[in-house]
Parts: C-alpha cells; structure tokens; sequence
C-alpha cells in the first residue's frame, strides 16, 4: 500500500536524480582522462567490492542466483554493460543536458517495448503522452530548429543514447518478470549484486576490447579516482538504495516524476561547473517530457 509523500520520501526520491545528473556531468568531465568503456568496468568494479559485505549471502548454495543465472547474466549485459556503457559513450561527444533529456524520454521507450514484446496495451491518454515526449526528444536532437532534422545532423552521442534508453526498456520490463529466484528483491544488496557481478563481467569484456581495438589510455590522477568513488558510490549504490526505498512508499508512477528531475539538475550541473548553459530549446523539450509523462501516468 502506497503513502503520501512526505518530506521525508520527497527527500528520498530527490536525491536520485541529483546523483544520475551528477553521474552525467562526472562522465563528461572525465572522458579526456579515461576511455568511457573502462570507465564503466571500474565504476561497477568499485560497485561491486562495496556491495559484497552487504548482499554476500546470495553467492551461498540455495540463494537462488545460480539456479536462475541465465536471467541475471541477462540482466547484467542489459542494465550494466551495456545501457551504462553507451551512456558514457554518449557523453563523448554530446552534453549533460541533451543526453538526460534524450533519457528522459525512457516512459515511451516504455510503452513501446512493452507493446511489443510484452503484450501490454497502450491506452489512448499514455499515446498522446509519447506523443509529447517524442517531440521533446526531437527538439533536443534539432537542437530548437526542425530543419536540422530534416537535414538528419544528429550527434553521435544522441544517437547512443536513445540506443541505450531502449535498452533500459527492455532491461526494467525483464526485471519484473516473475522467476523462480524473486525472493533475492528482499535484500537489495543481494538483489543487485547478482546483476552486478555478471554485469562486471560483460563490461570487463567490452573494455578489453575498447583497449585491443583502440589507442586507449588512462591519466591516473586525484581527479579521475574521485571521478571513480563518486559515480561508484552515489549513482550506483545510493541512488538505487534511495530510489528503491521511495518506490516502496509511494510507488513507481509517483516516483516516475521525480525521475524527470534529472535534466533540470544536469542543467544546473553543467552551468556551475562545466560552463554549458541551458538554452531556451533545452526548457521547451524539458517542458514537453514532462507534460508526456504526466498525461501517460494519469491512468
């Protein structure tokens, strides 16, 4: 049963999407000093040492994780190696601003996905709503001037991110499909240390390739490990630890607006400390995404 929000809870659902804006501010700070596929396979690395003290148990025989380890090798590729990783990738040649606002037009990523493959039906209210939130997308990648997409001058990064928010689709609906390890959700840490620990292992691969292939190279210095810590500890770990607690009270519609907060507090980010101001079209889009997700979470 759902509460009402109080301080309390708002607080909670605040700081997620402060942690996920500042984890895109970090990756774009930092993508001169380590190549984003590395900088994946550490942050989850680091992830992953932290989280063991608190969710070990579900290495013990019984857990669960071995007999169901398909779902969660599946889990991992999806919401670890590979939604995070094109995300860092993104921030290689887009901003802050632009990649959380292409990200924030996950719901319709959502519904289409769920329509799709899932058998979920989309109601009228929840298409004009992705109906919105498209254009938003669409006023980021045109950056405010439709005749740019008419003329199909996208930005790499945009691009990788909208690969990486279809994927998140697919990775949230399989993560509510019911399977026969379901008791692991009562321990987050557990929870997530089981996709965790296969994610690891697909982004390890993916960074031995990003440095076979590649001229990459890392300039290790106080920067680039606080860099690290940070995107290790807070949006990994705290953000999914608060964002969990918040969903339980008031439940993932309501949550779902917080989320959407992201782009506003990236854009703040990046006018503080990267000297990328917002533009007007960046608020437009922003207001567009907004107004999709509210008309679709009505139902």
């Amino acid at each position: 049963m759902t509460q009402k929000i109080t301080p309390s809870t708002a607080l909670l659902l605040l700081v997620p999407p402060l942690l996920w804006a500042g984890n895109a501010v970090v990756g774009r700070v930092v993508n001169d000093l380590i190549p984003p596929i590395t900088l994946n396979f550490f942050r989850w690395g680091i992830a992953l040492l932290l989280l063991l003290p608190l969710g070990y148990s579900v290495f013990r025989r019984g857990s669960g994780l071995w007999a169901d380890r398909k779902r969660y090798a599946l889990l991992g590729l999806l919401g670890v190696g590979l939604f995070n990783t094109l995300q860092y990738m993104a921030l290689h040649t887009s901003t802050p601003i632009n990649v959380t606002l292409v990200g924030a037009s996950m719901p319709v990523w959502m519904l289409l996905v769920g329509l799709l493959f899932f058998r979920v039906r989309i109601a009228m209210l929840q298409i004009v709503g992705a109906g919105l939130s498209i254009t938003g997308v669409l006023v980021v990648l045109g950056q405010g001037d439709w005749r740019q997409l008419l003329q199909l001058h996208f930005v790499a990064g945009d691009i990788f991110m909208i690969v990486a928010t279809i994927i998140w689709a697919f990775y949230s609906w399989l993560l509510i499909q019911p399977s026969r390890s379901d008791h692991l959700r009562a321990n987050w840490a557990a929870f997530l240390l089981a996709q965790v620990s296969f994610g690891v292992v697909w982004s390890g691969g993916f960074a031995a390739g990003e440095w076979a292939w590649t001229d990459a190279s890392i300039q290790w210095g106080w920067p680039l490990a606080a860099a690290l810590l940070y995107v290790a500890v807070g949006p990994a770990i705290v953000a999914f630890r608060c964002w969990g607690m918040g969903v339980q009270r008031v439940g993932p519609t309501t949550a779902g607006f917080f989320n959407n907060l992201t782009p506003l507090f990236a854009a703040l980010m990046s006018a503080a400390f990267l000297g990328e101001s917002p533009h007007i079209y960046h608020a437009v889009a922003f207001a567009l995404i907004v107004s999709g997700i509210v008309l679709s979470s009505r139902l």
